[in-house]
Order: structure tokens, then C-alpha cells, then sequence
């Protein structure tokens, strides 16, 4: 149930808590019984951003679990998890990775969340106008002075990884110690360079979007029974035009096993060399429970032999540039 936080000692749960739906999509008080039920169930890791809110307004999110933090007085068994880097306002230094906007946006950060320090840092987006030694320098600063804990990244590619943590070891610095990517079975870009990258570098990859937005989690059957919210819109309706056949075969050798889709595409997930775990985004209490199920979950190998033929990796399989050799 919990892993090191990569190349960090500190303990998290393989499923994180990812709060992207509240703040719109989940209401505030459903909002705070999922944190208070997540953690009752082993769930230590949640996971926000500066930017979350924005159907309400920026940082309302951040505020939001700020407010269940001081109510809950559960600060110590919670590893806190925000991010930086998204625009938050039309001033054109609210935004990207520089020093300035680093720093400001932690106390900001800070400030939202009602806390003295946040447990992990992320960079929500590689920007490439900014130098390393700039943003070390800013991230060091940050860690010396007791507001954050540890570094980490979110869609980075490889070889940013790798510029990164060369970086950082010049400096003497850890580095980063978590990469949050997009993965998926419909999407397995990260199996070519960010997987073999991170555990090269000691770094824990905690994917995004585990059922692509719902896309995995029955969408077919949800739409035509006109139950469908998340997988009805977003990433999942964008995909699914050209994955309908793929979809439909899928949750058919869901039901033909007699597993739930969503558990058997996280299980799936999480079974993956050098994933330490997902970002999950649960608007119930249902969802938290079955997403928590996956993770018992261990699939036969014939069922990943049938999902490998349904969900094919990009080119011949494995890393580059042994993927684009026939």
C-alpha cells in the first residue's frame, strides 16, 4: 500500500489524492468527506495545485484543503502536495518557473493552505525559457528555509528529467524525487523515455488520468445507460472517436472476467515496471472504494496478454529506440 516517494525516504500511498475535480465538480462538503474518508482508508498522499479551483477562481482549491487540514488537526499524517508554474493571472510574471514567480507563488501557496510547509513541490510544467541553475537556485531556497520538504516534476519528458537531475547533482542538490505523467492503457507514450528516464534517476512516477478521464471506466455502457458525467466530456470524449471499437472489445473482456473497467484499467496501471503509483480523482465515496480495490487487484497473465493485444504499446514496445526498430 505505501512506497518510498522515490528517491526520498518518506513514506506515500500508491493512490494519491487528486483534487482537480473539487472546486466545481465536487462540491466543498463532498469535497471534505472524501479527504477525511481517503485518509481513514490509507490514503496519506493529497495532491493539488496553485491553479485548481479555476471554475471558481485560482487557488480556491488550495484554500479549500486548507480549511479541512485545520479542521481535520491532521496535518502530520498528511504528505501535502501542490504545484507550480500555470498562469494565475494576466500579469506577465504570474506564471512559468522563474525565480520570482517560484518563490511568490510558494508563500502563496503557504498562505492558502494554512500550513508552514508543503511536503512536495512540483513543477506543474516544464518551462524552457527558464535555466536550471535558476530554478535550483529558487528551489533550494525554498527547501533550506524549511517550506518544502521535497522537489518534484509533472510532464516532464526524459530527457527533461535527465537535464534535471544532472543539474541538480552538480549543485550537490537531491533533485527530483517524483515525476506525475500522463499513462494510461490508451496512452502509453511514457513507457518510451520519462519511465526508463525516472528509474534511472531514482525517480517515483505516480501517473495522471489512470482511466484517461473516465474513457476506461465503462464509458460505453455509462453513455448508453445515460449515467455518464466525467467519461460523457473532456479527455474521454475527445479519445473516444477513435477508440470506440477498442473501448467497446474492452469492456466486453471486462465483463467476460466479471471485473469492473475502472478496476481493471488501474490495476493494469499500477502493475507497470517503475510506476510507484496514480493520481486519482474520485467525486465519490463509490469510487475511492473501487479505485482502492484495483489495488489489491493482480491481474493473470493471460488478462494481460488479452489487454496488450486490445491496448498495444507505441511502436514494437518497450523503450527507445528499440520501440522503433521492426
Amino acid at each position: 500500500m505505501y512506497v518510498q516517494l522515490g528517491r526520498g525516504a518518506t513514506l506515500v500511498s500508491r493512490l494519491w489524492l487528486g483534487t482537480v475535480n473539487f472546486s466545481g465538480r465536487v462540491p466543498d462538503d463532498q469535497a471534505i468527506r472524501l479527504m477525511d474518508e481517503a485518509l481513514d482508508r490509507g490514503v496519506n498522499c493529497v495532491d493539488t495545485a496553485d491553479i485548481y479551483g479555476w471554475r471558481l477562481y485560482k487557488g480556491h482549491t488550495e484554500e479549500l484543503v486548507g480549511r479541512w487540514l485545520r479542521g481535520s488537526g491532521r496535518r502530520d499524517d498528511v504528505v501535502l502536495a501542490t504545484k507550480v508554474g500555470e498562469p494565475m493571472s494576466d500579469r506577465v510574471n504570474d506564471r512559468g518557473l522563474s525565480a520570482r514567480h517560484v518563490i511568490r507563488s510558494c508563500e502563496a501557496s503557504l498562505r492558502r493552505l494554512g500550513v508552514d510547509h508543503i511536503d512536495l513541490y512540483q513543477m506543474h510544467r516544464m518551462d524552457r525559457t527558464v535555466r536550471w541553475d535558476e530554478l535550483w537556485q529558487a528551489m533550494d531556497q525554498l527547501v533550506a528555509s524549511g517550506k518544502v520538504r521535497y522537489i518534484g516534476s509533472s510532464n516532464f519528458a526524459g530527457w527533461h528529467l535527465a537535464a534535471g537531475q544532472e543539474s541538480a547533482a552538480r549543485r550537490g542538490s537531491l533533485g527530483l524525487v517524483s515525476e506525475q505523467c500522463l499513462y494510461n492503457l490508451a496512452v502509453r507514450h511514457a513507457e518510451l523515455e520519462v519511465l526508463p528516464a525516472a528509474r534511472a534517476y531514482g525517480i517515483g512516477v505516480f501517473a495522471w488520468s489512470p482511466l484517461h478521464g473516465g474513457l476506461l471506466s465503462g464509458a460505453l455502457r455509462k453513455l448508453a445507460e445515460g449515467t455518464a458525467v466525467k467519461s460523457g466530456q473532456g479527455r474521454a470524449q475527445r479519445t473516444l472517436p477513435a477508440l470506440r471499437d477498442t473501448i467497446a472489445r474492452y469492456e466486453r473482456f471486462c465483463a467476460r472476467v466479471g471485473r469492473d473497467p475502472a478496476e481493471v484499467g488501474l490495476a493494469w496501471l499500477l502493475s507497470r515496471p517503475g510506476v510507484s503509483g496514480a493520481v486519482i480523482g474520485p467525486r465519490t465515496t463509490g469510487h475511492l472504494v473501487s479505485a482502492l480495490r484495483a489495488v489489491e487487484l493482480e491481474l493473470s497473465e493471460e488478462e494481460h496478454r488479452e489487454l496488450e493485444a486490445l491496448f498495444p504499446p507505441v511502436g514494437s514496445g518497450g523503450e527507445v529506440p528499440e520501440a522503433w526498430q521492426n
